[in-house]
């Protein structure tokens, strides 16, 4: 293949998904509106928004990035099964995304406290961040897991997959699932 094919290539397998990821990142917006309400509710929990959509991306593209490779070097086969470097990936994945869930929620509650600014308490911000965390991971993990993996089997380069599914499964999910969390923190607390 040459220059121009490779090119042509990547760019027939991206711009389907990027005009997806366009679309998802449109109505990730919508959500966020229903968020804005809650605002005076739970103050800094704008400020956690584009923190925890930045931790998702970083987080989920390196396990996207890791079954690429795996696919690649014929390390796993695309399909769900108890593989050691598949659960293996899936567990540090899950692991880091919760722990930073939690850190955004400290940091920011800590940063809005030094600053002199209204805060929620640190219970409920954190509660937010945990529960929209674990929420957003169990989507993220298997919606990528099953996008790749049919990607892959119908002939795309999972490489060219895993930035825009990242993008668009955490934008979308991590803000209705974010907006839920801060629904049902509203109930109990």
């Amino acid at each position: 293949m040459g220059v121009r094919s490779d090119f042509w290539s990547i760019y027939r397998e991206a711009l389907p998904v990027l005009v997806i990821a366009l679309g998802g990142g449109l109505f990730s917006g919508l959500v966020l509106e229903g968020i804005v309400e809650s605002v005076a509710r739970f103050p800094g929990l704008l400020v956690m928004v584009p923190v925890f959509l930045a931790t998702r991306g970083n987080v989920y593209a390196a396990l996207g990035g890791r079954i690429s490779s795996g696919l690649h070097q014929g390390l796993l086969e695309p399909r769900f099964e108890m593989n050691d470097r598949l659960v293996n990936a899936v567990l540090a994945s899950f692991v880091n995304a919760i722990g930073i869930s939690i850190v955004i929620g400290v940091i920011t509650w800590l940063a809005l406290l030094l600053l002199g600014w209204e805060v929620a308490a640190l219970y409920e911000l954190v509660g937010i961040m945990v529960l929209a965390g674990v929420l957003t991971s169990v989507v993220l993990i298997f919606g990528l897991l099953a996008l790749i993996f049919a990607g892959y089997t119908s002939g795309y380069d999972p490489d060219n997959l895993v930035g825009p599914i990242v993008t668009t499964l955490g934008d979308i999910f991590g803000m209705l699932f974010m907006l839920f969390s801060v629904r049902l923190v509203e109930v109990i607390v």
